[in-house]
C-alpha cells in the first residue's frame, strides 16, 4: 500500500452529486416519486462518497430515519449531494442532502436528508482499515462532531434491540 492512500484525507475529497430526472416509472399514481425510489438513490449517493474516501468496495450497514419534507413529481430535477461526515476505524458515517429543483421555475428546495453508515470491505468480504477524513471548514467540523454522537445513540439502540430480542 502507497503512502498516499495510509494519509487522512480531507472531506472534500468525498463530496460527491448525483443528479437524476424523475420519470413516470419512478412516481406512483399520483406522479409523485416513490420513496423506496429515493432511498434507493440516497444509498448510491452516500455509496459514492464512502467509495471516494475508502478507495475500496463499501457495503451500507445503516440508515439512519428519512424524513420526506415536500413532494417530487414526474419532471423534477432531484439533487443529492453527499460526503463523509466521520471516520470509525472500518466504517464511515455519509451525509446525504436531497434538493428537489424546478429548472423551468429555477427554484430548489430540500427534499431529505440521511445519514448512513457504510463498512469498507475487500474482495472476500472482511472488513478494511479507513484512513481519517479531516474537516477543513466549521460545518464540516460540526457534523463530524455530531458523527461521533449518532454513533453513540445508533450503539445504543442496537443494543437495547439486541436484549429485548433475547
Amino acid at each position: 500500500m502507497t503512502d498516499d492512500l495510509l494519509m487522512p484525507r480531507p472531506v472534500r475529497d468525498s463530496q460527491s452529486e448525483m443528479s437524476e430526472i424523475v420519470l413516470p416509472n419512478d412516481a406512483n399514481p399520483l406522479a409523485a416519486l416513490l420513496g423506496g425510489r429515493l432511498m434507493h438513490w440516497i444509498d448510491l449517493a452516500g455509496a459514492m462518497a464512502a467509495h471516494r474516501h475508502s478507495r475500496n468496495h463499501v457495503i451500507t450497514a445503516s440508515v439512519d430515519h428519512i424524513d420526506f419534507l415536500v413532494p417530487v413529481r414526474v419532471g423534477d430535477l432531484v439533487i443529492l449531494r453527499s460526503s463523509v461526515n466521520r471516520v470509525f476505524t472500518t466504517s464511515m458515517e455519509v451525509g446525504v442532502k436531497v434538493f428537489v429543483e424546478n429548472y423551468i421555475a429555477d427554484t430548489a428546495q430540500h427534499v431529505a436528508s440521511a445519514y448512513l453508515t457504510f463498512v469498507a470491505i475487500d474482495k472476500e468480504g472482511r472488513r478494511l482499515k479507513v484512513v481519517p477524513v479531516v474537516p477543513e471548514t466549521d460545518q464540516q467540523g460540526r457534523r463530524y462532531d455530531d458523527a461521533g454522537r449518532r454513533r453513540e445513540i445508533r450503539r445504543s439502540e442496537l443494543e437495547r434491540r439486541r436484549k429485548a430480542a433475547r
